[in-house]
């Protein structure tokens, strides 16, 4: 949830896609939930230069939970597997299922025109709600006017922005294509308006609706639209160089995320991530064939000029993997916080982790280690029919920044 036009510099290392080379095992094989090589491969990761990360992992009934690295550089204090954490655009997938249980009460209809809505807000009346949902409204995304030089986050830290604010930025952003368009363009201003939208067919702000609609309904305790700059305890502390242009990465754990809303400010536990997906993906949310509508995917680009598509559904990410089948989800990253949480079409895996630390040159070997854990919980390790293989995440959320080199 970044500006991804940041003047013409870019770091080397500052990809779209981000892949790792490890071992798999192929959907034949299923090694169940191997706690010893889970927990080497987290280690790996603050060893890697990411300071720190939390990881829940589920096999059918079994949990699996960890945490390796630093939650506070300055005091040294150990992350916890517990610890909130800010989700950034996995709360596309919070708000998208808000309006999948909308169009199954009649409130909204997919393929109707957000024109019909909310009047007068976008410029082009051939944009629908689903294509809000997919990005194919080729709507600007208001990310790229909020930040012009790294700079600038200190005036986001405390400034208050309006979704009618963001909306205007979006739109001053100007058009990456027309409405219905394939590839889409991943668009943040997308789900701001989806708030809208919400607001005017139900009466209630978006975040109050999305909480009791959702959050609520999937018996989530630890999952909250913030009220405050301040997260709840316990927490990390939230860092990021900007690709080495704060040399040493700065602290940006005080933080207001009115920029975020509905398109990205949820707080959350990773426990609590897998029992939403689970609860999403497993059909107890939003009907079979509203979920089958969710599913329906088109492919995207992270950003405008981005090198590579992602499958992107109504709030869900689609990846193949390497041992077979597919996984469901999204990942989500804000300034210091960067998540993913994925789960395998059969529900039988499941996997969330969070990291405290964004966009520092220094620690791609940790950023490779953390696929590869990802990987090890998705795929499992029976080395008796492994294979090597790659896996390459859709950092949506990744902005081509500039260095100070």
């Amino acid at each position: 949830m970044l500006a991804r036009k940041l003047l013409t510099a870019v770091v080397a290392g500052s990809a779209i896609l981000a892949t790792a080379t490890v071992t798999a095992t192929p959907a034949a094989a299923d090694p169940g939930l191997d706690r010893r090589a889970l927990r080497q491969t987290l280690e790996e990761v603050p060893k890697g230069g990411v300071y720190g990360i939390y990881s829940d992992v589920r096999y059918q009934r079994q949990e699996w939970r960890g945490a390796a690295g630093r939650a506070d550089v300055t005091t040294g204090r150990p992350m916890r597997p517990d610890m909130r954490h800010r989700v950034g655009s996995i709360t596309k997938s919070f708000t998208a299922t808000a309006v999948l249980r909308l169009v199954e009460r009649g409130r909204i209809r997919l393929d109707a025109p957000v024109e019909s809505y909310l009047p007068g807000l976008l410029p082009d009346p051939r944009i629908t709600v689903r294509m809000l949902l997919n990005h194919t409204s080729h709507v600007g995304d208001y990310d790229e006017a909020l930040i012009r030089v790294p700079e600038d986050l200190e005036a986001m830290r405390v400034r208050q922005y309006s979704k009618q604010e963001l909306v205007t930025l979006g739109l001053g952003v100007g058009k990456t294509g027309e409405p219905g368009q394939v590839p889409g363009v991943y668009s943040n201003t997308n789900y701001i308006v989806l708030g809208l939208l919400i607001t005017k067919v139900t009466g209630e702000e978006a975040e109050d609706h999305i909480t009791r609609s959702v959050i609520r309904a999937a018996g989530l305790r630890d999952t909250t639209f913030p009220r405050t700059p301040y997260l709840p305890r316990p927490h990390a502390r939230a860092y990021t160089s900007v690709f080495g242009y704060f040399d040493p990465p700065r602290d940006y754990t005080v933080f207001n995320m009115s920029w975020g809303s509905t398109a990205g400010a949820i707080v959350s536990t990773m426990s609590d991530l897998n029992r939403f997906y689970r609860a999403l993906l497993g059909g107890k949310l939003v009907s079979q064939a509203s979920l089958a509508q969710m599913k329906q995917t088109v492919p995207i680009l992270p950003g405008e000029g981005a090198p590579a598509t992602v499958d992107y559904g109504l709030g869900l990410v689609s990846l193949n993997l390497p041992c077979g089948g597919k996984v469901w989800g999204h990942d989500g990253g804000v300034i210091g916080m960067a998540t993913n949480s994925l789960t395998t079409e059969d529900l039988r895996r499941q996997v969330s982790t969070g990291v405290n630390l964004t966009w520092h040159p220094a620690a791609e070997p940790g950023e490779i280690a953390h696929s590869r854990h990802l990987l090890t919980a998705l795929c499992g390790t029976d080395q008796s029919a492994a294979k090597s293989a790659t896996f390459t995440l859709p950092n949506l959320d990744t902005p081509p920044l500039p260095s100070r080199s």
